[in-house]
Formats: C-alpha cells, structure tokens, sequence
C-alpha cells in the first residue's frame, strides 16, 4: 500500500502573471495534482522542451506563455520564467500542510545522468555540479546552454524558497544533461508534493512552522 498520494481534499491549483518592461509571462494554470498536460510557449524552443518534461514527469499540469527581449539575448526571458514558476508553485502549495516535504531522484539518458535532491523548507539554497565533465560538452546548441539551464533552475528555486541540489554526469551534451535534469526534477518534486495522510495536515517539520 502506497502511504503517499495526491491529496483530493484541497485543489492545489493557481495562475500567476509577472510583467516587467522587459519580459511578459503568463502562467494560467499550474494544477499540482494534475497529469502531466502542458501547454508551453516561451519563444525559446528548448526550454519548452525542457518545461514540458518537468510537468510531465512531475504529474503537474501546466500552461506557460511567454515572450521577452530575446532580440538582445535569451537570458532575461529564462530568468524571469524561473522566478515566475517558483511564485506559481509557491502560491499552489500554500501552507504545505501534509507534504512529504524532501525527496530525490535519479535519471539517466543515455551516457548521462543527473541527480536531483530537493527539501521543501522554505528555505533558499541552491547547488549545481558539473561532475567531470569537459567544457566542450557543455557548448551551447539549439540557442540554450547549461549555464542558461542553471540560471533557471535557480531562479526556480529561490522564488520557491527551496533546497535543490543538482548534480550532472557522465558522458553526452548539453542537451541531454539538461534533459536527465529536468525529468529528475520534475519525479523530485512530484514525490515531495505529495500529500502523506500520516501527516495529518500538520506542517511537515518538528519545529511546527516552515
């Protein structure tokens, strides 16, 4: 028997906007205890890609569009993506009540892999690790890099005031790094959101508050 589920006693659902002078972004649905459905159009063909396998993998459904100033360069619009699902994921949590809180994953693809540890503490801390692998792979292709990646993920999870740690190996490029990344994040926190009834709706810490 499965003690973790998703919860059916309090939709876990929101939509967030976040518009600045230099990028528009319009998250009109994010369902925690969804199925996996995405509609994503950020103008940067690979991370859709890569946002499509988060929610995916993570049972959320997800609608994002967004457009920016990617006439200047890609990083403004990546950025302000990150800060605006870490908002939308935060306001769709709430008070956490419940959750199973920490959780981890492993995903290989190919000769890559990627490790994702993540705690849910309201708490911001970020780690990123490159494990032997050479510059050259790491290139940037398809107009995204791993730095590009990296800087997402961390808005991310600065905006969601949690613990990811991220470690990448093995042999590949970036696209397939970035990829076991993203899948494993998105089976973390799938894991880490759900509802554990032992919890009895109480803040998943001793302390009693996050």
């Amino acid at each position: 028997m499965n003690l973790f589920r998703r919860t059916k006693n309090k939709e876990r659902v929101t939509a967030y906007e976040r518009r600045s002078k230099e990028t528009q972004i319009e998250i009109p649905l994010l369902n925690i205890d969804g199925s996996g459905k995405s509609e994503i159009s950020t103008s940067i063909g690979f991370l859709d890609h890569m946002l499509t396998l988060l929610a995916y993998h993570g049972y959320f459904d997800l609608k994002i569009k967004a457009s920016g100033d990617t006439q200047v360069d890609n990083h403004h619009l990546n950025e302000d993506i990150g800060i605006a699902l870490g908002e939308a994921f935060k306001k769709a949590l709430g008070d956490c009540k419940g959750i199973a809180r920490t959780a981890s994953a492993e995903v290989s693809m190919d000769m890559a892999s990627a490790k994702v540890l993540v705690d849910l503490s309201n708490r911001a801390a970020f780690k990123f690790k490159l494990a032997g692998i050479l510059e050259v792979s790491i290139s940037d292709t398809e107009g995204y890099s791993v730095d590009l990646g990296k800087d997402l993920l961390e808005s991310f999870a600065k905006k969601l005031c949690m613990n990811l740690h991220i470690e990448i190996a093995g042999e590949g490029d970036m696209h397939h790094y970035l990829e076991a990344a993203f899948k494993a994040l998105g089976i973390a926190l799938d894991k880490a959101t759900r509802i554990d009834p032992r919890r009895a709706g109480e803040v998943p810490s001793s302390k009693g508050i996050l």
